[in-house]
């Protein structure tokens, strides 16, 4: 079992996915890459979590 999201991680990452869907993929590096080129954020530790979370969703679409 993973940790819980936070209703913040989940709500930017539904926007971020309505928005450019089209470019995430199944690997967290190139999330990461994507995020700072899409959005400033400020703190490395929500940008990474955001980042796994667009990670996990688009494995489980991927299956």
């Amino acid at each position: 079992m993973g940790r819980i999201k936070t209703t913040f991680i989940k709500n930017i990452t539904e926007e971020l996915l309505e928005k450019y869907g089209k470019h995430f993929t199944t690997d967290f590096e190139k999330n990461k890459q994507l995020l700072e080129k899409f959005v400033v954020i400020q703190s490395k530790k929500i940008r990474n979590q955001i980042a796994g979370y667009i990670t996990e969703i688009m494995k489980k679409k991927a299956s």
